[in-house]
């Protein structure tokens, strides 16, 4: 019998990132796009996600790179930690009885 409490639901935690991190990416790249702001950032993560750059185009694959990326790494870290934080609940659920 597990406690739900102590979970954290992985497939929500992939998404809220996934997000966050997707609409920065595409936020920088308009920015550097029309100010030119940023321009260092998205040369850095130009070479990690392929299109990125600064351009409509290439702001909106770094939407897309930047979902997937953050996403996988979301779930990967919720997975983690309903796997390490399942020890706690057992004990505190005991010490609960």
């Amino acid at each position: 019998m597990t406690n739900d409490k102590c979970r954290i639901c992985v497939c929500s935690l992939g998404l809220a990132l996934g997000i966050t991190w997707g609409l920065g990416m595409l936020i920088t790249g308009l920015f550097g796009t029309y100010t030119g702001y940023g321009l260092g950032f998205v040369n850095a993560m130009g070479s990690v996600y392929i299109g990125f750059d600064a351009t409509l185009v290439g702001s909106f694959l770094g939407l897309v790179w930047g979902f997937a990326d953050a996403f996988i790494a979301g779930v990967i870290i919720g997975w983690l930690y309903n796997l390490f934080s399942h020890c706690g609940c057992k004990k505190a659920q005991s010490s609960a009885e």
